[in-house]
Parts: C-alpha cells; sequence; structure tokens
C-alpha cells in the first residue's frame, strides 16, 4: 500500500513547476502549533490549507499524508533545537527570528550553515515519522521489515518492533525534496546551483539517521539469564546524528555550478563529496554585526567566556569589540541529601559569578 502511495505523490509533484518564494519554508510548521486531523470538525476548513510555508507538491503531499504532518512538525522542532545546540558557542547560534520563515534572511545565503540547517531538518523528519511508524501513530506504516543482519547469531531472535527508518527515509525524501524538486530554473545558473545544494544536503541528513541506526536487543530468561535474546533495528539518539553532522559541517565542500548544470568543486584538489557529505556555494558572513540584508544577528549582548580561546571565548564571539562585565547571582541545589524512604532534600546556594556580554 505505501509503494504505490508514494509512487502517486511523485508524480503529483513532477508535475509542479512554479517556483516558490523564500520567504516561507516548511520548517514553521515547528513553531506553529499543528492539530491531528481527527480535530478538524467535519465542514471545517482542511488542515492543509491552514499550514503555513509549505510549497504547493507539499501542500499535496499533506492532502495525502495529513497524519503525518504532526510528526513532520515535530521533527522540524527536534533539528531546530539541536541546531541551537550544536552552535550554541557559535557567532551565528541558529537562531530563531519569526514564525514564517523559521531564520530569517540568513538562509537565503548558501554557506556553511545553510547546508547544516538543512540538513539536520531533513534528518529530524526522518526520525520522526520512522518513530511514529514503530508507535502505531501512522495508518501508512508498521514496524521496521529491515532484513535481519547476517552477522546475529543465530539463536538470536529478529523481529522485534523496530524504528521504520525505510519508510521515514522514502517519505522524506519525498516531502522535504518536494520544495526543490518542482523549482525549474536555468541551466548553470546561481539559483540552479542552490537547489542542487539544498538537495545534496537534504540527502546528507537523511543518510545520517539511517546510517546511525543500529541493532537493539532485550534479554530473555529465567533471573535475568540472558538465554535469548529478541533484537530489532533503532534509531540512534538524536543527538549523535547531530554530532556526525557537525563533523561533515566542518569539513563541508565549497562548490560552484558548471554550465552543465552540475555542481563542481571549487578546489579541484579535494575529493568529490559523497552524498553523506555536506556542500557549499556561497562564503559565509562573519556574523560580527547586525545586518538586515544577510540576515545577520551581530554578536553584540552575547554571553562569552573570557578564559577561552575557542569560538566561545571573548576575542572571537565579541570580534575585537571589547566586552562588558558584570556580575550575577546564581541559585543553585546544594549539601543533598537523601531521607529513608524515599526522598531528596537539598538546600538552595546562592553565588556571585562574573559574567561577561559582548560590546
Amino acid at each position: 500500500m505505501t509503494g504505490p502511495r508514494l509512487a502517486l505523490a511523485a508524480a503529483l509533484l513532477c508535475s509542479c513547476t512554479s517556483p516558490v518564494a523564500d520567504a516561507n519554508s516548511w520548517w514553521s510548521l515547528a513553531m506553529n502549533p499543528i492539530q491531528r486531523p481527527e480535530m478538524y470538525i467535519i465542514g471545517a476548513q482542511p488542515v492543509c490549507s491552514q499550514l503555513p510555508g509549505l510549497s504547493p507538491g507539499q501542500r499535496k503531499l499533506c492532502q495525502l499524508y495529513q497524519e503525518h504532518m504532526v510528526f513532520i512538525g515535530e521533527g522540524a522542532r527536534s533539528a531546530i533545537k539541536e541546531c541551537q545546540y550544536q552552535f550554541r558557542q557559535r557567532r551565528w547560534n541558529c537562531s530563531t527570528v519569526d514564525n514564517t520563515s523559521v531564520f530569517g534572511r540568513v538562509m537565503k545565503i548558501g554557506s556553511r550553515e545553510t547546508a547544516f540547517t538543512y540538513a539536520v531538518s531533513a534528518a529530524g523528519v526522518v526520525n520522526a515519522i520512522s518513530r511514529a511508524c514503530r508507535e502505531g501513530e501512522l495508518s501508512s506504516c508498521g514496524c521496521s521489515r529491515a532484513a535481519r543482519p547476517k552477522d546475529l547469531p543465530r539463536d538470536w531472535l529478529w523481529g522485534g518492533c523496530g524504528d521504520n527508518v525505510e519508510y521515514g527515509y522514502r517519505f522524506a525524501k519525498e516531502f522535504v525534496d518536494a520544495k526543490e524538486r518542482e523549482k525549474n530554473y536555468v541551466r548553470g545558473s546561481e539559483e540552479q546551483a542552490r537547489m542542487l545544494m539544498n538537495l545534496q544536503n537534504n540527502e546528507a541528513g537523511r543518510r545520517a539517521v539511517y546510517k546511525l541506526a543500529d541493532v537493539a536487543c532485550k534479554c530473555h530468561g529465567v533471573s535475568g539469564s540472558c538465554s535469548l535474546k529478541t533484537c530489532w533495528l533503532q534509531l540512534a539518539d538524536f543527538r549523535k546524528v547531530g554530532d556526525l553532522l557537525k563533523e561533515k559541517y566542518d569539513s563541508a565542500a565549497a562548490m560552484r555550478i558548471s554550465r552543465k548544470g552540475k555542481l563542481e568543486l571549487v578546489n579541484t584538489r579535494f575529493n568529490m563529496p559523497t552524498q553523506e557529505d555536506l556542500v557549499y556555494v556561497d562564503p559565509s558572513p562573519d556574523y560580527c554585526l547586525r545586518n538586515e540584508t544577510t540576515g545577520s544577528l551581530g554578536t553584540q549582548g552575547r554571553l562569552c567566556n573570557k578564559t577561552s580561546e575557542g569560538m566561545d571565548g571573548c576575542e572571537l564571539m565579541c570580534c575585537g569589540r571589547g566586552y562588558d562585565q558584570f556580575k550575577s547571582v546564581q541559585v543553585e541545589r546544594c549539601h543533598c541529601k537523601f531521607h529513608w524512604c524515599c526522598y531528596v532534600k537539598c538546600k538552595k546556594c546562592t553565588e556571585i559569578v562574573d559574567q561577561y556580554v559582548c560590546k
């Protein structure tokens, strides 16, 4: 059932050729709460027409798979949260600026940061849909049907209800890539370069989830003897996906568009990126100063670490502008004691600490 439906969805998407304004994005599903389809009363406006940021192709997919939209929103939220964690100590810290474009104008630049954002967002959708399948939340999929690993011991059972990474990957590819595939740009143009960049990074994000999914097992037997094991396919913790994509960000390849409409390396001394690698087509802004044109928020007022020589240090974070020092009162739990039975009682300790913010 799932195969024909996804094929139908792909055929619908191919018929869309009108370019979509970059002001809106499906990422906005993370910022706007989505009700489950059953919450909409008969005769009310359909859920898909009320969701902002969807391209024509994504809206058609929404009509076919309304129950998926809640989990796409969850995937986008987890992606934004992970992006903000990975870049918490950088000049660009993945800040959300509004409920429509989410990250603002900075995403119009085909930079390393944009590459990471597209990748982690696609990964978030794979993660959320795969898990929803396993938990029985979606009518079009169920537990994973992945083949038994060849290296699994013979006496271990295979077939526990695993995360359906295969379905999550396929659906995320159809939905997330829809906005790019329906665009029709001149071959060799900057717009085509950006489209190909987005598709490459979307794929890298999906593959990161797929690659890190691994076998999980549970013991059975008298008194925990583990005489028998049942195993299944399980998603990795999303933090591991974020860590892997952050490594890909650090080694992302600078690309340009050829006359034939293909991405090629700017520096041919490096190896051509694989489908698991991130690519970018524009240099990154320095993000030091607020710039309405580029969408840079600047680093004025950001906390920095006076003793660090890394990107979170005051010298680099503040871009040489200097920093102000102030004292802050921090309240923490302390002197905790366990009382029988069964609770922990703590005192509150206050401490005055020095903090530094960029000028």
